[in-house]
């Protein structure tokens, strides 16, 4: 049986890809929790104070680029600020319909994302993650 993470946040502000996402590691039961933010903002604040939820600091965040207050590229200037204790031991992927190919630069270049990915979250995409920064 493979590992279960124990927490993901999707930073994500369309209902829609939301209830996808939540459906699909619910389907592949690959987390015990799962935290939605709908922006950029509301995610930073989580961070700031999850030691205090049930959830607890996310495994993985799953990160979208266009979302109001603040955007993924702005969350990512503000997540660099965090102390360590707040980062955590997170891996950032960013998941996104942007099909520019200054995004998927941008993206591999920053020191704190992962991975860049295309939407919708899909089993097969979910196990692709694991796999790469999970050594299932």
């Amino acid at each position: 049986m493979n590992k279960k993470l124990h927490s993901i946040l999707l930073v994500e502000d369309d209902e829609a890809t939301n209830f996808i996402s939540q459906m699909v590691i619910k389907r592949m039961d690959c987390a015990d929790h799962v935290k939605v933010a709908w922006n950029g903002a509301e995610a930073l604040d989580y961070l700031k104070d999850c030691k205090n939820t049930p959830e607890g600091q996310p495994d993985l965040i799953l990160l979208d680029i266009n979302m109001p207050a603040l955007n993924g590229w702005e969350f990512l200037e503000e997540y660099n600020k965090l102390g360590d204790q707040e980062k955590g031991q997170v891996v950032v992927v960013m998941l996104t319909t942007s099909m520019n190919p200054d995004d998927h630069k941008r993206a591999i270049c920053h020191p704190d994302v992962s991975g860049f990915r295309n939407k919708p979250l899909t089993k097969g995409l979910m196990e692709d993650i694991l796999d790469a920064y999970f050594n299932r």
